[in-house]
């Protein structure tokens, strides 16, 4: 078993699935992965949340094993990834958000593609071409060419080909981007399923009403973790503020007017409404900050409290970020 002693000395988990201290990537001048500490129990499903670019997918790379981190540490299961990746490989399967198949390769032609990769007997290939092929209801489609299915055909297809070997933690990196929100949904039963079957699912996405579906969330910016924890742990965040929602008709001029109203923390779309964070301090009730509204020439609108969501935390947090990282810093002394 490799040494869990990170050299700035806090300990890695090699209990855990994956153990990642002071992980640390860079392109150049740019820092893709900013020090990055995570680790993911067995048997969870784990969100990894960020906007593009956040870092999710250099993490990912780096988990397994295709790129190499300037510093830092990271166990799978124990197993240091940069030391040992080939006694990480046949234990971990990955999917990407572009569906890592053969589209003029069949069905079936894709199928026997991975189990010759995972060097698969032919009897442990009937078994789960039979399970994939019912998974992913392409019965009686194996002859199709990939290309003409439609997309979450593909994606169920790509799944059972990422997890052709059975391996103990999945990978999935934005797997749901651009299906549609009934195939999302059937998606996400899949991976239900796996989870109860005691495979370890790490699934970046940034849909953030994907991470109810997660034991565990982290939130990643600019190659950040700025948050972690249970979703209902990540809402607590706010436990000190109140939020609104807010319909209302002229919506972009009413986001201008609460972006700069004095007690608004954040002002921000959320799908056809507005959300408005106050400070609990600064908070006189969802009438008060109507009839101010109304003064300032939005008679129409209609306030009411929520519950916090992930999204309502993270655009808190990234807007924190931003603040902290935009206003200057004067050295002590």
């Amino acid at each position: 078993m490799s040494d869990t002693t990170q050299p700035h000395g806090i300990p890695l988990d090699p209990s855990a699935a994956i153990s990642v201290r002071g992980l640390t990537k860079t392109f150049g001048d740019f820092t893709a992965v900013d020090e990055l500490d995570l680790d993911v129990p067995r048997g969870q499903i784990f969100g990894f949340l960020g906007p593009n670019g956040s870092g999710k997918t250099t993490t990912i790379r780096i988990l397994t094993g295709t790129s190499a981190p300037k510093r830092g540490r990271a166990l799978i299961f124990g197993e240091d990834v940069v030391a040992h990746p080939e006694r990480v490989r046949p234990r971990i399967g990955y999917m990407s958000q572009k569906f890592a198949l053969f589209e003029d390769l069949t069905v079936e032609e894709n199928l026997r593609f991975y189990a010759g990769v995972y060097e698969l007997s032919p009897e442990v290939f009937a078994q789960r071409r039979r399970y994939i092929l019912q998974m992913a209801d392409l019965v009686g489609r194996e002859r199709e060419l990939t290309r003409n299915l439609s997309v979450g055909w593909r994606q169920r297809l790509a799944l059972g080909t990422a997890t052709i070997h059975e391996p103990d933690l999945l990978f999935l990196d934005e797997p749901t981007s651009g299906v549609d929100p009934v195939a999302r949904r059937q998606f996400w039963d899949l991976l239900y399923d796996l989870a109860g079957r005691g495979v370890t699912l790490f699934v970046t996405t940034h849909y953030m009403e994907e991470a109810s579906h997660c034991h565990r969330l982290a939130f990643i910016y600019r190659g950040r973790l700025i948050a972690s924890g249970s979703p209902r742990e990540i809402r607590s965040t706010l436990a000190t503020q109140r939020v609104y929602d807010i319909t209302v008709t002229d919506a972009d001029v009413a986001l201008r007017w609460l972006e700069s109203a004095d007690g608004v923390a954040e002002a921000y779309l959320s799908g056809a409404a507005l959300h408005a964070v106050v400070d609990a301090d600064a908070d006189a009730g969802a009438g008060a900050l109507r009839d101010r509204m109304a003064s300032a020439g939005f008679p129409d609108a209609i306030v009411e409290p929520v519950e916090p969501t992930i999204e309502d935390v993270f655009v808190t947090l990234v807007t924190r970020e931003r603040d902290d990282a935009a206003r200057p810093h004067t050295p002590p002394g």
